[in-house]
């Protein structure tokens, strides 16, 4: 059975203030959806991550500032670091663990500056959402055997479900197109048929494919 790590529930208390940070961020909006004055979620997926984070008004009982370390995984914590301070975010210095990673038994646990033998996992740097939500970039250079899962072969899509996949694509591109200047239509079904391939639904597909041309402009 395949189980994938999917949301994470964030409690936040201005739900517009959280939706502007996470934007500048540069995570991506999957969904902003109202049902009601009681209801309202909000997802965002941080780049290139296959796990998101909600939240929202009537999502969760849990108070903001209670989720301490959530964790970005990076290449380069530096450049991670650098490109979060230019978009305006608060960032801690880069540091590592003392008794190594996520130790905190020791009073003093962070120690300023990269891990000295530059090893995958070892180096860090923080910062957190206005509620007061912590985040932590993770630098992985290198993962260590074992903790990558096999790729499966993408099971092949029948031509009949294919074709209804095109004709479903087609349709939602014409209300684009109704409406924007003129492009390459295949810009504009690439991220849709990306997206409904990978479980969204038609109008999240286009949304993605909206923003997708909205980035290209």
């Amino acid at each position: 059975m395949d189980m994938k790590f999917e949301v994470v529930v964030i409690p936040v208390s201005d739900i517009d203030r959280a939706k502007t940070f996470y934007e500048k961020l540069g995570f991506r909006l999957d969904i902003d959806h109202v049902a009601n004055e009681n209801f309202r979620v909000i997802q965002f997926t941080p780049p290139q991550s296959e796990a998101s984070i909600i939240f929202g008004k009537g999502v969760t009982s849990a108070k903001p500032d209670s989720v301490d370390q959530l964790v970005l995984a990076v290449d380069d914590v530096d450049a991670a670091r650098s490109d979060l301070i230019a978009r305006g975010v608060d960032v801690s210095e880069v540091f590592h663990y003392a008794g190594g990673p996520f130790n905190n038994a020791d009073k003093n646990s962070r120690v300023g500056g990269r891990d000295p033998q530059g090893r995958s996992y070892f180096s860090f740097a923080s910062f957190q959402d206005p509620d007061g939500n912590g985040w932590l970039l993770q630098e992985i250079k290198e993962r260590l055997p074992g903790r990558e899962w096999k790729l499966r072969r993408a099971q092949a899509m029948d031509v009949a479900t294919f074709a209804e996949l095109l004709r479903e694509t087609e349709e939602h591109h014409g209300h684009y197109e109704k409406t924007h200047a003129k492009h390459h239509w295949w810009d504009w079904y690439a991220p849709y048929l990306s997206a409904r391939q990978n479980g969204s639904s038609p109008e999240e597909a286009a949304a993605a494919a909206d923003r997708y041309m909205e980035e290209r402009s």
